[in-house]
């Protein structure tokens, strides 16, 4: 049987390459750096000793897509789910706690816990259909009403101007929007809101788990079934041209349509390649990881059980920033999401430290280091967390491009997650990961379901070969 070739490593791609590696397909993966991962990287970025996550720290979709639930990620990896998935501190000790269990969660928020009940409840209960939409082509008939419904009236109350209606404090408000806010962008926004409510909601099911050793865990794990079912991995290979790669029957990408278009070259379509071409990038992060000499000293201590917690204020404040932000503005006080994984997993750290992981939004293609914006805005709510910093490292929205090809001016989410391109990710249609050209796929976060660490993008492309190039059917992922 002739072979495949999975280029970039991320966990997409090495979503793809097991598929295809578990279907007895021959399959070679080339990664340009010497490690893989993409943005699943664990490193030791300032001190030996003390283990950082290189891009993405938590972990909800690990647990709940499709790919990692066949692939049995659960059981392959230790992972630590706190019970408080995450976290909003405001001003005066207070802070919005998204407890795993949904009815605690309504009763800590008072006056607004039935609100929060009816944005929530129907999400929980039909979990299912909700990622069946979320993780696959939205031009397809949804697995079931209720699951698409709930998430579509959810959107359109937290998606619109309208999105204080019906709450009456503000600590359910910002609940909400700390977690719509991880993608990059204006506020409200329809995307956006679809966004928080899909990782919302999974808070009250799976949780917002933290893989020990961190994310890395989840590269290794994919990387050694791989290797296990014959796979070959070339590592500090870049691939630049399709002709490279010439031996190989199909050819699938984890990278983005720019990358795209310059590997295929003139073999695309001039109406494909147009397409690539609009694809649009978001704004993006400035990352700074923290070694500290003691806990974050929140001023609510109930945070401190949380693995996440997104640093930003009111809803107000938070969609303040994310204007800026559009605007080509550094915010004074920007939205700041933190991982505290050393709370948890002792090993990320020597004794008696802790790693701290944040990062805030910043305008695409920055060289501002803002780790004196990051500081003042957790000192805000951690009096004394100033005095805790033993060292820190900024990594630019710049210097995240320069780290990874797919993170284009700092882009982490390897294009816009606007409505348009929710629904034309990068091309309408109901194959998106198919390209004109015979053979070649591209599965990666610019292509359905979008970002985030679940592994579907590769699983659909590797889906795709393996029915038109190879003539086989989906394998069995269990572990």
């Amino acid at each position: 049987m002739s072979g495949a070739a999975v280029v970039g490593s991320g966990p997409n791609g090495l979503a793809a390459a097991v598929v295809l590696a578990r279907a007895g397909v021959p399959v070679d993966l080339y990664e340009a750096k010497d490690t893989i991962g993409g943005g699943t990287r664990t490193e030791e970025l300032i001190e030996p000793g003390s283990w950082h996550d290189v891009c993405s720290a938590v972990h909800p979709m690990a647990l709940a897509s499709p790919f990692f639930r066949e692939f049995g990620l659960a059981e392959r990896i230790e992972w630590f789910v706190p019970e408080i998935s995450y976290a909003h501190p405001l001003d005066g000790g207070q802070a919005g706690l998204a407890y795993r269990d949904l009815a605690r969660t309504v009763a800590s928020l008072g006056v607004d816990g039935a609100a929060y009940r009816r944005l929530m409840a129907p999400l929980v209960r039909n979990t299912e259909a909700v990622l069946d939409l979320a993780l696959n082509q939205v031009w397809r008939v949804p697995s079931g009403i209720a699951g698409p419904l709930a998430l579509g009236l959810g959107t359109l109350w937290q998606g619109g101007p309208w999105w204080n209606t019906g709450f009456r404090g503000a600590t359910a408000p910002a609940l909400i929007t700390g977690v719509a806010a991880h993608p990059v962008g204006p506020m409200p926004s329809l995307a956006s809101s679809a966004a928080g409510l899909v990782l919302g909601h999974l808070a009250h099911t799976v949780g917002w788990p933290i893989p020990r050793g961190g994310s890395a865990s989840i590269a290794k794990a994919m990387l050694d079934d791989f290797l296990a079912h014959g796979g070959r991995l070339h590592t500090g290979r870049r691939i630049d041209d399709l002709a490279e790669l010439s031996d190989a029957s199909a050819v699938l990408l984890d990278t983005t349509p720019k990358a795209l278009l310059q590997i295929a070259g003139d073999r695309l379509p001039d109406r494909y390649a147009d397409a690539l071409r609009r694809f649009r990038y978001n704004n993006a992060a400035c990352k700074v990881d923290f070694i500290l000499s003691e806990p974050v000293p929140w001023q609510n201590p109930e945070i401190a059980a949380t693995g996440t917690a997104h640093v930003a204020g009111t809803r107000a404040e938070m969609a303040r920033a994310e204007a800026e932000v559009a605007r080509g503005v550094h915010p004074a006080k920007p939205y700041v999401l933190l991982s505290q994984p050393s709370q948890f997993d002792a090993g990320r750290a020597p004794s008696g430290r802790q790693v701290l992981w944040t990062y805030c939004h910043v305008p695409a293609g920055s060289t501002t280091d803002m780790t004196e914006a990051v500081v003042r805005q957790i000192e805000r709510f951690a009096p004394g967390f100033r005095d805790t910093i033993v060292q820190s490292k900024a990594t630019t929205a710049q210097q995240l491009s320069e780290y990874n090809a797919n993170y284009i001016g700092g882009d982490f989410g390897a294009g816009t997650t606007d409505l348009r391109q929710l629904l034309a990710r990068p091309v309408f249609g109901g194959t998106p990961w198919k390209t004109p050209v015979r053979g070649l796929y591209l599965g990666s976060a610019s292509t359905t379901p979008g970002p985030g660490v679940h592994g579907m993008g590769g699983m659909h492309a590797a889906h795709l070969a393996l029915s038109e190039v190879f003539g086989l059917q989906p394998p069995s992922l269990a572990p």
